[in-house]
């Protein structure tokens, strides 16, 4: 019974996000909506980490499993991506390379930085 309560309030959360993409006219995914409101309501205490935490864990150690769909349509789709795979390989390295360097600078200028 604990994991069905902490499942409707994870996708209550959810749904609630998907209303306020529907309502507010910013670009923001669904679920970033719903995220931002289980963030909210942890941090003001009005939701407790016990009450999400084991659903929550669940969810992350099946997260893999959910990647294994896409996967396949890569594979798939393989024929049509060889014609394009070494732009696809570089644009994939260089951002990531970018993300990892502004992460990084961040991440130091928040914590303050070396001196």
């Amino acid at each position: 019974m604990k994991y069905i309560r902490e499942c409707f309030i994870i996708f209550g959360l959810t749904l609630a996000g998907e209303f306020l993409n529907k309502l507010l006219p910013l670009p923001v995914p669904a679920g970033v909506y719903g995220l931002f409101l289980l963030l909210v309501l942890l941090c003001v205490g009005i939701l407790k980490l016990e009450q999400v935490e084991a659903t929550g864990n669940f969810l992350l150690d099946i997260m893999p499993v959910m990647f294994v769909p896409a996967s396949v349509g890569l594979l798939e789709s393989m024929g049509d991506l060889q014609a394009i795979l070494v732009p696809v390989v570089v644009i994939s390295m260089v951002s990531t390379v970018i993300v990892m360097a502004v992460t990084g600078i961040v991440a130091e200028k928040m914590l303050g930085g070396k001196k």
